[in-house]
């Protein structure tokens, strides 16, 4: 059955694939109907429908794809690539250097660091002791545990970062897989708990995740003011919405096949000497370090080194721990970050949405395509990177329809106006989690080998449905900003 499955890939799919994306390679580009586009650009829409394609069927491992991603690009997109291919007459040209710098992004750098918090914590026993408190109160019913898996990432997500968030609780994850039954669907359903909750956890306060920090930055640029509570005082009743809902559709699509889950989590018993009290300290200290970035002002990426730092030069981090980090997951991570690079690199993001008649529209046709836009977008390169694009433009499309003399003022005031717009535009950009590469917490779900893309594109579209209506509704006309 493998053998027959992994022949269809092969034999059928893989030609598939290439012909789609040869053939938008190859036709005309006026063919797009696009304005401005150039051939380098139309090279990256063809590369886009690729990495999707192949992300979407698993023709090949996702980490692969997204290294072919970023060798493609450097081939025929960078300043660097092949001379006849990559003549600047074609279009903007990529920086190659930018490209390669996928591999060392301060958020792969921000998932080295929370990996090896999480095999550290495994190797002395953290994951153990906190998974033992933190998952005690929810009882030993199934629904219950994964609900508490649930609530406990989303708040944390709120005030630490969403993949240090994930990473860290990775680690607490293993020993509640471990109690239950290889068959057992429910483990998909913890495992994907990991992303749906940091994603949407991290939408409650404004430092929460990356895209709200850059609304917040731009609405107040613009003259708009948003408090630090008034945000969570909208927001964090829209995300414990949104996390009951989505405690029900795991349950639904992955139900439990044990009653019960006998959290057998025995004591740590493993080294207690003074290479343990460090982790501890360690471990403990880069997670205050998260959650109070904004006091201290050390980014969360910077943070993510200090644990490699201070447990190397200690010798409990060792060369032998080194080969544990999951660097299937960083590779995979970087191609989509590659990805992001060419299509704001080219001008393409740029051309795309510029292509769409936003002044001619109606307000709410505005508001949802703008939306729409942000969440597509946000699935295929990161959702600060989509949200640092649109913003800034759409604050200038707010702002005009803002403007008494706007023939659509009052509609556009009638749906909440310029706040209610950007805020939506930041909700868009978490709610995407449809690919293992959508956000680096989808990555972490991943790298368990229990979830496939199917399952993640499942749950990640329904989820973005529901908080896609739920949000424009909650801002406009149910809770919107005064």
């Amino acid at each position: 059955m493998a053998t027959q499955k992994l022949n269809v890939k092969y034999a059928v799919l893989l030609p598939i694939v290439l012909i789609v994306t040869l053939l938008i390679c190859c036709l005309p580009v006026s063919t797009f109907g696009i304005e401005g586009l150039t051939v380098v650009q139309q090279r990256v829409i063809a590369l886009f429908v690729f990495a999707a394609l192949m992300w979407m069927f698993e023709i090949i491992p996702n980490w692969t794809t997204s290294l072919l991603v970023i060798v493609i690009s450097l081939l025929t997109v960078s300043n660097k690539g092949i001379s006849f291919f990559c003549d600047p007459k074609y279009g903007q040209l990529v920086d190659y250097k930018s490209l390669m710098a996928s591999f060392a992004d301060p958020v792969v750098m921000l998932f080295m660091g929370g990996f090896v918090l999480a095999i550290m914590a495994e190797k002395y026993g953290l994951d153990v002791t906190m998974a033992r408190y933190l998952l005690k109160p929810f009882g030993t019913k199934p629904k219950m545990v994964l609900l508490g898996f649930l609530v406990v990432i989303a708040v944390f997500s709120m005030f630490m970062s969403n993949t240090a968030t994930a990473a860290m609780m990775l680690a607490f994850l293993a020993p509640v897989l471990a109690v239950l039954p290889s068959d057992d669907r429910g483990r998909i359903g913890l495992s994907l708990a990991i992303p749906v909750a940091a994603n949407l956890g991290g939408i409650g306060t404004p430092i929460g995740t990356p895209p709200n920090a850059t609304a917040v930055r731009f609405l107040t640029e613009a003259g708009y003011e948003v408090t630090f509570m008034e945000w969570m005082v909208r927001m964090v009743p829209y995300v414990l919405i949104m996390i009951f809902l989505a405690w029900l559709l795991l349950q639904f699509f992955f139900p439990f096949k044990s009653e019960k889950v006998v959290l057998e989590i025995p004591e740590n018993n493993k080294d207690k000497g003074w290479k343990s009290k460090v982790v501890w300290i360690t471990f403990i200290g880069t997670i205050l370090l998260w959650a109070t970035e904004s006091l201290t002002g050390i980014n969360s990426n910077v943070v993510a080194l200090i644990p490699l730092g201070v447990l190397t030069c200690t010798g409990i981090f060792t060369k032998e721990d080194i080969k544990e980090i999951n660097w299937s997951v960083l590779w995979l991570v970087a191609g989509g970050f590659a990805l992001g690079t060419c299509l704001q690199g080219t001008g393409l993001a740029k051309v795309l949405i510029g292509a769409i008649p936003f002044g001619d529209m109606p307000v709410l046709l505005v508001f949802l395509i703008a939306g729409l836009v942000c969440y597509f977008l946000s699935n295929f390169i990161s959702n600060s990177a989509t949200a640092a694009l649109l913003i800034p433009i759409l604050i200038v499309i707010a702002e005009g329809m803002a403007d008494p003399a706007a023939a659509n003022n009052a509609s556009f005031l009638a749906l909440g106006g310029t706040y209610a717009m950007i805020t939506f535009i930041a909700v868009c950009a978490s709610i995407a989690m449809l690919f293992p590469i959508s956000t680096p917490p989808n990555a972490i779900a991943a790298s368990t080998g229990l979830v496939e893309t199917k399952d993640m594109a499942k749950i990640g579209i329904i989820i973005g449905l529901i908080g896609f209506v739920l949000g424009f509704f909650w801002l406009t006309k149910l809770f919107p900003f005064a």
